[in-house]
């Protein structure tokens, strides 16, 4: 079974160019038949009864049938046209800012118009701003007025015709029974036909509510429709990747000896265990069991290792690694920042270099000759481990054999990206296995949607010892509380995190809110002498310094030279200083959930108590908008990574929330997993049964539903 459909021969010489209306539609991705009849509408206007002014109240959006009493173009205030209408029972002013030639004509004085728009009373009667003109000439429509989103050069009236018309062009036949629907919604008794007819033009008896919550049994079917074609392509990517064959590295257990027999050395992954200087948590014997089980199959892993922040996924990787190695083949860690893939980089070196392992670093800044010994010790098999950036997947980049791929904060890689490190086995037509990491916890309906196609291994418990860490949010009017609790923090010889936002429209600003932060807490941090004697040093670090200024800055924050450390939020993941006792978040309500937790999760990893404060601040006068209210609140009542994530989802919505999966693209446009559960364990059933018993089916709703789209699931 293919995902995607043939491509668009070239055109033919002597083709007609593409028309305004074609180029237009394109724009909105609208190229074929089944695109316009799935390009539904953003709203409806009721344009099948007309409404008298005398019966007419403030703000109430009406239609009403007038003839033109008065037509003029005035220049004062500004040039508008002015138009009296009336309808037999009051009159009204139309005022039109923006016009045109044709405007001017059809609202000429003794014309029989309908104009439907918000009416507003004055001094000097009903007023309409904009209207919506039209001749009164023919019956009144019989289904209410579609309004779709659209481009520049593309009017509704042009558009409405290109929907009906490739609504009637295009192959609407049902891949499953209405029938099927029935055990979820008993009201779901619509074909995906009917469904799409009447949502493009519905009849006005309608209850306008059914149609903006997507409740109505026309949407319930174009849900199921939708939800149907994701399930069916994660299903059939993980029947497809059970056909292809990755290396088969087993766990090299020692054979038991006797008692005079000499030593039998420990295999990489035993020796690698006896040397942590800490016992694994029960939740990581479980997953790296369940990882390792992969692995000692020919079928190539595709899991997804998700833990709260803290929980030990950089320990059971390296365990991952350790079986690789073991085998004799190579393992690649790609981390999405440099400062990440150093923090993993000394880590794994820590546990596995005096274990024998021979490990290669990767990065876009290195120098050419360290480069170039770098790639040979990759290309030669020399190097057992390769860590890096995005650098390890460039075409220089040649494995003599990977066979385990690690890819940390997988959502910030996109989907390219992700391919091209599966790709660099080329070895008897296999992959590699492929292990995925994230700090940011799926939810449920997440996970059975988007991640169908993956087993997903979870982290449930942190490591003992870690301290549950206090959020306060304060704000921006108590900043001089914030830096007095400082001042003692590094009297008492613990160090601070200020993290300053990410302004994405100007790096020039983000630099100069940093700066000026790190110059008022240096003169803050005046006096300030720690334990040891030594002055309080404040260090800063953010995205516009060269690559060896920033490991500097953050070395002297690990060794604890630095006390205080003004940051962007560079520091996001992979940070690990367990001396750091207290996070402030400049302008918190800038940030995003799933962010907000992760900054906070660099404090709290020793013994101290251990404290977040979230600073916000509102202009004067004002108050926080709800999706910030609700994004603090939630920080101050959990530090459950499950129920931060579970919060985000409904905050964000999963286009949003799965980031870089879809390259952007939000695969469901209609289904809302927070309401369509019980749609969704439906979809998940007929998937099987379809994909079963009705393969030509299943290949069309395909088709039909997600294109070249499907391919985006794979990664």
């Amino acid at each position: 079974m293919t995902h995607s459909p043939s491509p668009t021969p070239p055109a033919k010489a002597g083709a007609a160019p593409k028309s305004a209306v074609q180029k237009a539609l394109a724009k909105l991705g609208l190229v074929s038949d089944i695109d316009l009849a799935l390009h539904l509408p953003l709203r409806y206007e009721d344009e099948t009864h007309i409404s008298k002014l005398s019966q007419a109240r403030e703000g109430d959006t009406i239609q009403i049938e007038a003839v033109v009493t008065k037509s003029e173009v005035s220049f004062r205030p500004r040039r508008q046209l002015i138009v009296t209408v009336d309808d037999g029972s009051d009159v009204c002013t139309l005022r039109f800012f923006s016009f045109y030639p044709s405007q001017q004509k059809a609202l000429a004085v003794g014309n029989r118009v309908r104009a439907r728009g918000e009416v507003k009373g004055g001094f000097l009667g009903w007023t309409m701003l904009h209207p919506v003109c039209r001749s009164a000439v023919g019956d009144l429509p019989k289904v209410l007025t579609p309004i779709y989103p659209t481009v520049a050069g593309l009017p509704q009236h042009v558009l409405r015709k290109e929907v009906l018309a490739g609504l009637a062009r295009a192959d609407l036949s049902d891949t499953f029974s209405p029938g099927d629907l029935s055990q979820v919604n008993h009201h779901a008794l619509w074909t995906l036909r009917d469904a799409l007819h009447f949502l493009h033009q519905p009849k006005a008896d309608v209850a306008l509510a059914t149609l903006q919550d997507h409740s109505h049994p026309a949407w319930q079917r174009l849900k199921a429709e939708e939800l149907l074609a994701q399930q069916i392509s994660q299903l059939h990517s993980r029947r497809v990747r059970a056909h292809l064959r990755a290396p088969l590295l087993s766990l090299v257990v020692a054979e038991p000896t006797g008692p005079d027999a000499e030593p039998v050395l420990l295999s990489l992954h035993d020796g690698l265990l006896a040397k942590l200087p800490f016992a694994l948590t029960a939740a990581q014997q479980r997953v790296q069991a369940e990882i390792a089980r992969d692995m000692a199959r020919l079928v190539p892993m595709h899991r997804l290792l998700q833990g709260d922040v803290g929980a030990g996924k950089t320990v059971v990787a390296a365990l991952a690694a350790a079986i690789c190695i073991d085998a004799g083949w190579q393992c690649a860690l790609m981390a999405p920042t440099e400062i990440l893939a150093e923090q993993h980089f000394r880590k794994l070196i820590g546990w596995l270099e005096p274990l024998g392992v021979t490990t290669a670093w990767l990065t876009g800044t290195q120098k050419a000759k360290e480069r170039r010994d770098m790639l040979a010790m990759v290309e030669s098999g020399e190097a057992q481990l390769v860590v890096g950036t995005h650098a390890i997947i460039q075409e220089k980049v040649h494995f003599k054999n990977l066979a385990l791929a690690i890819i940390d904060e997988q959502h910030r890689f996109g989907v390219a990206q992700r391919l091209a490190l599966r790709s660099k086995l080329r070895h008897e037509s296999m992959e590699p296995h492929l292990l995925m990491m994230t700090a940011t916890p799926i939810p449920r309906t997440l996970a059975m949607s988007y991640y169908a196609d993956l087993d997903v291994s979870t982290l449930d418990e942190l490591p003992p010892g870690r301290t549950p860490v206090v959020t306060k949010l304060l704000n921006e009017s108590r900043r001089d509380e914030v830096v007095q609790r400082i001042r003692a923090q590094v009297e008492l010889g613990r160090q601070v995190y200020w993290v300053c936002p990410l302004i994405e429209e100007s790096e020039a600003l983000d630099l100069t809110n940093a700066t000026q932060t790190y110059a008022d807490l240096q003169a803050a941090m005046q006096g300030v002498v720690g334990p040891d004697g030594q002055a309080a040093q404040v260090g800063l670090l953010h995205s516009r310094m060269a690559a060896p200024d920033k490991k500097a800055v953050m070395a002297s924050f690990v060794e604890g030279h630095t006390a205080v450390l003004v940051s962007t939020t560079v520091i996001e993941v992979g940070v690990d200083v367990a001396n750091a006792s207290l996070m402030v978040i400049e302008h918190a309500e800038r940030f995003g959930l799933s962010q907000l937790h992760q900054l906070r999760g660099r404090v709290g990893r020793g013994a101290a108590a251990s404290v977040c404060v979230l600073l916000y601040s509102t202009p004067e006068g004002s108050r926080l908008g709800e999706t910030a209210r609700e994004r603090l609140k939630a920080m101050v009542e959990t530090n459950d990574g499950f129920e931060i994530a579970r919060r985000d989802l409904e905050i964000r919505g999963p286009g949003e929330f799965l980031g870089a999966r879809q390259s952007g693209d939000a695969m469901l446009r209609f289904a809302d997993l927070g309401s369509d559960g019980a749609l969704l364990d439906w979809a998940r059933r007929e998937a099987h049964v379809l994909l079963d018993k009705h393969p030509a089916l299943a290949q069309r709703h395909l088709e039909r539903w997600l294109g070249a789209k499907s391919e985006y699931l794979k990664a």
